[in-house]
């Protein structure tokens, strides 16, 4: 092994051995217990982001954990094709050569997207694989690939057939800048600044007016009523009235309606059925007419005279000044409300009817909440079932049509001779009613996530009745963001259980997101956004996925430390380094059972720490804690094994008897083997490295066995002694660094033991001796009487006393502690002073007077230590 750690030269060559050998593939094996998961597919839009990086790298963990633990086990990885974000970034690149979509024409723009597809697709794959993520790429699966496809269209048509999907007038959230319809759940609403618009309806026949309040003065234009609560009784006289339409003199009838609030505005509302979807209802509700006059484009159309044409925001200020004019507008009062944005390009939605395909979702949704609820699919961490339940229960149909070019084209046809409309899952040419070749497909697109919903039976083969199919379904997990749960989880769960009469996945293991230091989302806008790529060039992927590991829990958000980096890179370094001195120091090893009746109490302490740590991951692994699973291989690997245990057998190695020496290469052998494998799913590439330079047995890591339990490595009791001995060298390295004894001179070490601890300190001595320093360890009977002059540390076993003469000039080291505590006395009786003085604390900055008040802290603290060190002289 080389002297130093080089992760790129390591991680490029791992990756390349285990693809080729084809490790990451295995059949369906009946005589397995499977484990499978469909890694949630990224856009083909770009590239990886932490949050891929993350999401990937606890995926891997699992499946690698399940691949060595003996089952049959698949990963199956995918992209997606991601409908208005990749046709909006290829509508981008033609925009640059001077070319719009309609100027190529539908065909040649899909074949240009085709082509964005495959680049992007190849750079995410290599992404993926820079990760270390050991999905099978035999199994790579695209959403819109033929089988893919060839799903997409029996769902549709299935449901179609079943009266579960329909077409319909309704009200749909509509971007004027992508040019299409999307779903509810793709509404990002927040708070704005705004106003609201006081405005006087005039009662028809007479000299009186309603002031209704509203924050869309241009949509005034296609009101067909106002509103007013069934129970406010400051309207009721002009129940029955129409009101005259400011600016256009169109009569509309007052109504009373539930959806009222008398508390808001004025208590009047004015309702616009073809421009929200609270009037929309309400206008079903009373039939009320329908005025469009804003288009897809968001100006102004219909009947609206001179404002035809306009931007609806140009046609808003528009319209207050003419009502400001005609003496209509009463006040603008400032106003905050929520206001509904595109996720992906943030323009201001604008509700407008429009026909749609919808999936009527009360049926599907019902089953999916009962399997949830009765534990059939577990979300984890279990709070996560309750934001899942509210959304389920309170669904609207779902609006699946886009008005797009790049997705599935949505598979139904109709017959321009006769209007019969034919839904069918292949090309139609001829109207199977009259016979006419003039036949029309639906020129839209299906949403992405229609297709999304099913991948974790579609991957599979469904509708065909594969062998993966029937072995891999259900998944055992999704491993999935918090931020997707409505887009994504609740379509995959209904879809599976309609289409496959089973969840998809038994568990939801749901993770946070990643933030900055300082605890914000991670945004272009904020310039605080990290390539994962540029992590992984600098530290490796095994620093970057330790991290994105470590702290980890279910469900919560993690903030990205940088200097996190630089603390796995030394651990790193350090299971590297300890792997070496293992390796040099096997010269002449000959793998042997171990004798248990000769072990060290050393050795049996460290038998049962790996024990208990074998335990301790993979209890938290199966409980989906991975950041506490890779606490406690961290904890174990630095301090148990590097810290202690190397130290403390240099000795025996170095100069030991033969068969002391075989017993110590055999332990450290099986006990580094069993941690690179616990290690192995998080740090795949390191570790790796190593095991093909330790005795092994097999080809790769990879397939290792998972490291079981030795019952016979239990020696509970023994550890705890041990732990004793290990906590009375923690105080004599401590006593030695206060007295500033130099490293390298010895002392000598009187302990004095409890009866029931003297036998223990006799089995001690020589990690006493080599680990403390001592030039002769003397194990006394409690009741002895104590040495003078003596540093003194006490523990539950023993109290321990080091005698400083010829260690330390005592007179000398007295007047220098003298000296310092005189000088902290001076500094604590100012710092008391300045904080007793009212008129200091009064005035001062807040800041400055803690500050003031850390410094005393400081100085008392420091205080006793120094006082402490006096005393034992």
């Amino acid at each position: 092994m080389e002297s130093k750690y080089n992760p790129q030269l390591v991680e490029k060559k791992w990756y390349k051995i285990w693809e080729d050998s084809g490790y990451f593939h295995q059949e369906v094996d009946e005589s397995k217990k499977p484990f499978s998961i469909v890694m949630p597919p990224p856009n083909v839009t770009g590239q990886l982001h932490l949050g891929h990086a993350m999401d990937n790298t606890l995926q891997d963990i699992i499946v690698r954990y399940k691949r060595m633990a003996g089952f049959n086990t698949v990963w199956i990885p995918g992209t997606d094709h991601a409908g208005i974000a990749t046709q909006a970034k290829v509508e981008e690149q033609i925009k640059t050569e001077g070319f719009t979509k309609y100027d190529l024409g539908r065909e040649k723009f899909l074949e240009r997207v085709w082509e964005w597809k495959e680049k992007y697709h190849e750079r995410i794959a290599s992404q993926l694989r820079l990760l270390g993520s050991s999905c099978d790429w035999e199994r790579e699966r695209f959403t819109m690939d033929e089988g893919c496809s060839h799903a997409v269209k029996e769902v549709f048509k299935q449901l179609y057939d079943k009266g579960l999907i329909y077409r319909g007038e309704y009200m749909v959230n509509w971007c004027p800048s992508c040019h299409t319809t999307i779903s509810d759940i793709e509404v990002e609403h927040s708070d704005k600044k705004g106003n609201l618009w006081h405005i006087k309806y005039q009662v028809e026949d007479s000299d009186e007016y309603i002031t209704i309040a509203t924050t869309r003065p241009e949509t005034l234009l296609g009101d067909s009523a106002v509103a007013i609560s069934k129970d406010d009784e400051r309207f009721r006289k002009y129940l029955g009235k129409n009101l005259i339409l400011p600016i256009v003199g169109r009569r509309i009838p007052l109504i009373e309606d539930e959806y009222v609030e008398k508390e808001f505005g004025t208590g009047a509302v004015k309702i616009t059925p073809s421009h929200d979807p609270n009037d929309f209802e309400i206008g079903k509700r009373h039939n009320l007419e329908h005025y469009v006059v804003i288009d897809k484009e968001g100006k102004m159309t219909g009947d609206v005279g001179q404002y035809l044409g306009m931007d609806r925001y140009e046609c808003r200020e528009a319209i207050v000044e003419e009502l400001k004019k005609e003496g209509l507008l009463v006040n603008i009062e400032e106003y905050s409300h929520s206001v509904g944005c595109c996720y992906r390009c943030d323009s201001v939605i604008e509700p407008l009817v429009s026909k749609q395909w919808f999936v009527k979702m009360e049926p599907l949704a019902k089953a999916a909440v009962e399997k949830v609820m009765s534990g059939e699919s577990s979300f984890i961490p279990e709070r996560f079932t309750k934001v899942y339940l509210s959304w389920m229960e309170n669904i609207r149909d779902w609006c699946i049509s886009r008005q797009l070019w790049w997705g599935h084209r949505i598979p139904v046809y109709y017959c321009e001779s006769c209007g019969q409309v034919i839904c069918e899952t292949t090309d139609v040419h001829k109207c199977p009613n009259c016979q006419s070749n003039q036949i029309m497909q639906d020129p839209d697109v299906l949403d992405t996530w229609f297709s999304s919903a099913l991948w974790p039976f579609s991957t599979l083969g469904w509708p065909e009745k594969t062998n993966e199919l029937e072995h891999f379904y259900p998944t055992s997990v999704l491993v999935t963001g918090r931020d997707i749960i409505f887009f994504w989880v609740a379509r995959m769960l209904f879809m599976g259980i309609e289409f496959m009469k089973e969840v998809p996945f038994d568990d939801i293991f749901i993770h946070g997101l990643i933030l900055d230091e300082q605890g914000r989302k991670m945004s272009k806008s904020l310039g605080n956004g990290i390539d994962p790529l540029e992590i992984i060039e600098h530290y490796g992927a095994d620093t970057l996925r330790y991290m994105l590991v470590t702290g980890n829990t279910p469900g919560n958000d993690i903030r990205f430390h940088m200097g996190r980096l630089e603390a796995i890179r030394n651990f790193c370094n350090k299971v590297w380094n300890a792997s070496r001195f293992v390796i040099m120091n096997l010269e002449g090893y000959k793998k042997e059972k171990i004798d248990l009746r000769t072990v060290s109490l050393a050795d049996k302490w460290l038998l049962n720490e790996y024990n208990k740590t074998i335990e301790l991951v993979t209890e938290n692994i199966d409980k989906y804690e991975l950041g506490i699973a890779a606490d406690h291989i961290y904890e174990f690997i630095r301090n148990c094994f590097c810290d202690w245990y190397i130290e403390i057998v240099k000795d025996t190695l170095y100069k030991g008897k033969t068969e002391d020496i075989s017993r110590v290469r055999n332990i450290m052998v099986e006990v580094l083997d069993g941690i690179l494998s616990l290690l192995h799913p998080f740090m795949p590439f390191l570790t790796e490295e190593i095991w093909q330079n330790i005795p092994h047995q097999g080809e790769t890591i990879m397939l290792n066995n998972w490291p079981a339990i030795n019952e016979d490595y239990w020696f509970k009791e023994e550890a705890a002694g041990m732990e004793m001995i290990m906590d009375s060298i923690r105080i004599i390295r401590n006593i030695r660094a206060e007295m500033n004894v130099p490293v390298s001179k010895k002392t000598s070490l009187n302990i004095y033991a409890k009866d029931e601890y003297k036998s223990l300190g006799e089995s001690g001595i020589e990690y006493l001796k080599n680990l403390g320093k001592g030039s002769e360890v003397n194990i006394c009977n409690f009741t002895d009487k104590r040495s003078e002059n003596s540093a003194m540390g006490v523990n539950e076993a023993f109290e321990i006393f080091i005698p400083l003469e010829g260690l330390i000039d005592l007179e000398e080291e007295k007047g220098r502690l003298t000296k310092e505590l005189e000088e902290l006395v001076f500094e604590i009786k100012r710092l008391e002073g300045k904080l007793g003085n009212e008129k200091f604390v009064s005035n001062a900055p807040l800041a400055v007077v803690e500050k003031e008040k850390e410094k005393l802290a400081m100085y008392q603290e420091k205080y006793g230590k120094v006082k402490d060190r006096l005393d034992k002289i």
